[in-house]
This record gives C-alpha cells, sequence and structure tokens, in this order.
C-alpha cells in the first residue's frame, strides 16, 4: 500500500479506506463500557442530592464571605473611627490612655524629685515657679523643660553654679528617658483634667481617709491667653516664688505668738492651738544648715491653703502672722518637704 515504482495510479496513495463494517461505531468509541454504567450509576434521588449539597456549599461560601467583609468593615471603622466623628479612632484612644498614665507616673516623680524644690504644687521655693500661666504659655515649653532636666540649671541662665543638678542619666543624672518624658507630661498636663493618685510600686489608687481614690489636677490652663499688651517671658527667666503672696497684716498688741522650731527636716511641734477669730503669729526658727529652706504653710482640712509665707534658709529666724480663723483643726506643712514636714493647728 505504498507508493512505489511500478504501480498504476489506481494502487497508489491515498489508500482505499476500509468498508464501515470493519470501523466501530463512534459512540463505542467514546462512551464507558456498559459495566461502568452498571456500577455507581447516577439515580435520580443521588443526582438531587448533589445538586442539594452544591446549593449548601454556595451558601456556607456566600455567608463566609459576607462575614468576613463586615468584619473588615467594623475592623476599618474601629481602627479610623467612625464617620462624623461617632467614634474616636482607637491609636487616638491608645494615645489618650498612654498620656494620662505618663502624667500620674510624672507626679510620683516629681513629688519625690521635684517638689522640694519647686513646691508640691509648682508655686516654687528653693527652685523657680512652675505653675504660673504665663511661663506655661509660652517659656515652660516641653522642648525647654527637656533641656532644663538634660543638662541642669547652667541651661536656665548660664550659671554654672545653678542648685538645678541634672536629671537625665544620659548626662549622668538618675532619670531614663521615659521618666524625663513623664515629668514633662506631669508639668505641661492641663487644669481641667483629674488624674488618680497612684502607689508608686503598686501603681494602686490611693486611697485618702475619706475612703476615696485620691486625685490631682494639672497646672496648665487650656484657655489661657496673655493680654495683648503683656510681655512676653524672657528665655532666662526665674520669676519670684513669693511675688503673688500678699503681705501679712501687722501683728495687733496682745496676740498670741505661738513657737515653732525645724530640725532635721521635722517640725518639733507638731499640735499647736490658738483662739478663734483672732489673728496669731508663729515665731519660727530654721536650725537645719544652710540651704535647707523651710516655711509654715497653713491649710484648710479640704486642702486649700490659707496662707503661705516665704521660705527663711537655715540657721534663720522670722515671726509669721496669720490671719484669724473660725473655731476648726487646720493642717499646717513645710511647702518644700510637704511629706516629711506636717502638724495639725487647733483653733478653739
Amino acid at each position: 500500500m505504498t507508493d512505489k515504482p511500478g504501480r498504476g495510479p489506481e494502487e497508489r496513495l491515498p489508500a482505499p479506506r476500509p468498508s464501515n463494517a470493519d470501523v466501530p461505531a463512534r459512540t463505542d468509541r467514546f462512551t464507558a463500557p456498559a459495566q461502568t454504567h452498571a456500577i455507581g450509576g447516577l439515580t435520580p434521588e443521588r443526582s438531587a442530592k448533589i445538586v442539594r449539597q452544591s446549593g449548601n456549599a454556595r451558601w456556607v461560601a456566600f455567608l463566609a464571605v459576607s462575614i468576613v467583609a463586615l468584619f473588615v468593615i467594623v475592623y476599618y471603622f474601629y481602627e479610623l473611627g467612625a464617620p462624623f466623628g461617632l467614634s474616636t479612632p482607637r491609636l487616638d484612644q491608645q494615645a489618650s490612655v498612654q498620656q494620662v498614665t505618663s502624667i500620674e507616673k510624672g507626679y510620683n516623680l516629681f513629688e519625690a524629685n521635684c517638689a522640694r524644690c519647686h513646691g508640691t504644687n509648682g508655686e516654687g521655693g528653693i527652685g523657680p515657679v512652675l505653675n504660673d500661666q504665663a511661663k506655661l504659655f509660652s517659656h515652660l515649653t516641653p522642648q525647654y523643660i527637656k533641656n532644663v532636666l538634660t543638662v541642669g540649671g547652667r541651661y536656665v541662665c548660664g550659671n554654672p553654679n545653678s542648685l538645678m543638678p541634672v536629671w537625665a542619666d544620659t548626662n549622668g543624672g538618675p532619670l531614663n528617658y521615659i521618666q524625663i518624658q513623664a515629668l514633662i507630661d506631669f508639668i505641661r498636663a492641663p487644669s481641667t483634667q483629674e488624674f488618680i493618685i497612684r502607689n508608686p510600686s503598686l501603681n494602686e489608687p490611693v486611697i485618702g481617709a475619706d475612703g476615696k481614690v485620691e486625685t490631682f489636677k494639672g497646672w496648665l490652663d487650656p484657655t489661657y491667653k496673655p493680654a495683648p499688651s503683656s510681655t512676653p517671658v524672657p528665655d532666662c527667666y526665674l520669676g519670684n516664688p513669693t511675688a503673688s503672696q500678699p503681705a501679712a497684716s501687722p501683728l495687733p498688741s496682745g496676740a498670741v505668738v505661738l513657737s515653732e522650731t525645724a530640725l532635721n527636716i521635722a517640725f518639733e511641734q507638731t499640735t499647736l492651738e490658738v483662739a478663734a477669730n483672732t489673728p496669731f503669729g508663729i515665731d519660727f526658727k530654721n536650725q537645719d544648715p544652710a540651704g535647707v529652706p523651710h516655711n509654715i504653710q497653713l491649710k484648710k482640712p479640704d486642702g486649700t491653703i490659707i496662707f503661705d509665707p516665704p521660705t527663711i534658709d537655715g540657721g534663720q529666724e522670722t515671726t509669721y502672722v496669720y490671719p484669724s480663723l473660725p473655731a476648726g483643726t487646720y493642717p499646717f506643712i513645710c511647702k518644700v518637704h510637704p511629706t516629711a514636714m506636717t502638724g495639725t493647728l487647733t483653733v478653739r
């Protein structure tokens, strides 16, 4: 059947096709054997079940996709906040929480390290005033405070003999950068917000004698604006810690003058007594060494300051004149050492 020389044209390619009788039917060539259909064939019930399972699978897939899409949408608004300010973004919420935590830690750091010189409420003493709104507005900026804490008092006015020490551990001080930031946050804390006083060791709220959690407020008034004619606070500014203290009235003739002595950072007389509705004086002797100032700050039972006289240095003596008071019990402290030097004045 090949195209060889010598064959006639009728014997050459293409070769003659065999008859249809010799070729299997086309359906037989492309159809599985009969026994295949006989074993495990699809019955109408089986076909219906497959269709139902396929429909259920589509519903499950639809529900899964819907849940994932809903989760993505909710998480998106949780992270970035709902439209029209309906919710606060998560990162902003966490930043606010961390800021409060930093301020509360800064309070304990300030009380332990700074209140001795700058006063419990930043009213000044050995060091300058810190709670003055004019200074907080433009002078005591975060960067300025950080610089002072990092290099010490010589940054303030270039005084190498300044009593303000270095606090940052990068220059040999005791505080790390997190503690430095906590102090800055405390000094710049807003007066419109209340914060919790926490135990520095346990970080638990401190409970007062009345059974309530003790709190404090910041110094910075966010609404404060200096008068247009006011002079900006200069970079080299110490301030006068007693400038806002009202002058005491002269002690009336025959008024009672009590005696108080400070020694070893403690009041020797922790209980004093005077008559009600009569001005009185306290003859105060500071027998501690020079460089250790004290005063006798008088308060109401709720902590409001009644009279805050200037401090006197170690080795000095003065007579403080106090206004007349109604009957009651009044605590007094040294504002430079408010935890170590306390007492009670009873007015009858």
